[in-house]
């Protein structure tokens, strides 16, 4: 595992560093999912499987000291979101996560992102839950919040459960495009000052949604406001690598994406 063993390197000169042990939890959860096999492989990937699972679990000692070090941060437990997702965790323990994150910060958009997914039925839940949390969270949006962005996020979680590679015709119905549409026109109606930090991952989803019902104005827009740069969701569920199917879209759209 190449990054986490330098920041290990550096925890063992400044253990009481909670944001070193974060980004070491983190790193874990990032190596691990590199290493899970494909779904249709589990059965003659045991091994891989095993590997998989422990290397996921050995981000849970580093992010729970890092929220024992800095007690008011959410972001070790939104990182345990991913964990307790990752290890495939029953729902009661993803309940519980999200309450100790949503308790710190109930807006914070990376938190609300890894909740809508532990919600979303490819991940044990349903499609009714996790619209309603979306829209629950949509409702509730501060001024200039990306947070929006969770209902084209959702829309893509609840068609992506049914896909397969072999499924042909538009990705969203008309109502979903509506809700979509309006959800984008109450974020920027409600942005003010600068860029929210993650407003480039509410500009890729929206773009990706808008691309996909050929609704080309509004998706150059907010591909445009991306500055060429992509996120892994929504992209990742078109197939392939999401860097190449973000830059398919940019060009097909005429966006100069450097």
């Amino acid at each position: 595992m190449g990054m986490s063993r330098g920041i290990e390197s550096l925890i063992a000169r400044d253990q009481a560093n909670p944001d070193l042990w974060l980004w070491l939890g983190r790193t874990r959860i990032e190596e691990a999912w590199d290493i899970k096999p494909e779904v249709k492989a589990r059965a003659v990937q045991a091994q891989r499987l095993e590997a998989y699972h422990a290397a996921m679990e050995s981000a849970r000692q580093p992010l729970v000291t890092a929220a024992g070090l800095m007690p008011a941060d959410p972001v070790p437990w939104e990182s345990m979101l991913w964990l307790a997702l990752g290890l495939e965790r029953p729902r009661a323990d993803k309940d519980s996560v999200w309450y100790e994150c949503s308790r710190r910060w109930p807006t914070l958009y990376s938190a609300n992102v890894a909740r809508l997914i532990t919600l979303s039925p490819g991940w044990g839940g349903t499609a009714t839950e996790m619209l309603e949390f979306a829209r629950t969270v949509l409702a509730n949006a501060p001024e200039g919040s990306p947070l929006p962005a969770l209902i084209p996020l959702a829309h893509f979680e609840n068609v992506a459960s049914e896909r397969t590679p072999m499924s042909r015709g538009g990705w969203f119905s008309f109502d979903a495009q509506r809700e979509i549409v309006a959800a984008a026109g109450q974020w920027s109606q409600r942005r003010i000052g600068p860029a929210h930090p993650r407003s480039i991952e509410a500009h890729n989803a929206f773009g990706a949604a808008f691309y996909l019902s050929d609704l080309r104005r509004p998706a150059r827009g907010h591909l445009t406001r991306t500055g060429g740069r992509f996120s892994r969701l929504p992209w990742s569920h078109l197939g392939g690598e999401p860097e190449n199917q973000f830059h398919r879209a940019c060009n097909k759209l005429n966006v100069i994406t450097n």
